[in-house]
Parts: C-alpha cells; structure tokens; sequence
C-alpha cells in the first residue's frame, strides 16, 4: 500500500491538472491493492477551505464523503503509535502538524508516501515516490 499526501489525493480527486501523469498512473496501478489516505487529510482539507486557501466544487462534508469512497482508498487512523512518533521526528524537520503526522503513519506503517512537498522530500524521513523515480512497491 502507498500512501497518498493529501495535495496528491485532492488534486486526483478533483482531475487537476497538476498532478502529474505519471502519479495518476500510479494511483491507476495501486487501486486494486488500496491506497492509504491518513485522517489528517481529511482535517487538513477542511482547515484549507476554512481559510480560503482550498476551494472545491461543494461544500466539504460533501466533497470529503465522495473522496473518501473513491476506488482503492481506505483512511488510515491516528493510532497511538503514530502521534508518539510524529513527536520524535528529527528537529529539522517542520513543524507543520498534518505533514508530521502524515510522515510518522508512513514510517510506523512501513510504506510509500507520495508527494511533491519539498519539505518532506528534502527530509528523507520516508520511503517516497516520486514521478522520476520507479514505482514502489505494493
């Protein structure tokens, strides 16, 4: 299973243009084994909308319970495991809470993550996927 930044997720569920082609193909191939997409996306989608820096074809409870029951995608809980280790995660890295949340699920659970934020790419903190690199694996 890969996980899926929420910027990934959202631009795949609106068609956006600026997922790039080959991550969409990627989506494609990882659907019939699932896709992971943390809770905190969810919160993160509605923090954005709340203050305007995300707008969507409906209101977000709408846009969430269609999101949420696209082909191959199950939400990953915050488990205690998971809120523990977004604490412990290297100084250097952001203090953004979705990111550190979304980066500790992957290293907890062991799997991809695939974004184009640059804070977390520059981190190395966790398996990614990226359009110029091979695809993970399942």
């Amino acid at each position: 299973m890969i996980l899926l930044d929420t910027h990934i997720w959202v631009w795949w569920v609106a068609q956006d243009p600026a997922l790039p082609e080959a991550v969409r193909q990627l989506i494609l191939e990882h659907q019939p084994a699932g896709m992971g997409i943390s809770i905190i996306s969810c919160w993160e989608v509605a923090k954005k909308v709340e203050v305007g820096k995300l707008v969507l074809d409906r209101d977000v409870v709408a846009w969430l319970d269609a999101a949420l029951v696209y082909p191959g995608i199950g939400v990953i809980a915050l488990t205690p495991e998971i809120v523990v280790e977004s604490t412990r995660l290297p100084g250097s890295f952001h203090r953004d809470p979705a990111d550190r949340l979304i980066v500790a699920s992957c290293r907890v659970m062991q799997r991809a993550l695939v974004t184009r934020d640059r804070a977390i790419t520059r981190a190395r903190l966790v398996r990614q996927w990226r359009p110029e690199s091979p695809a993970p694996a399942a």
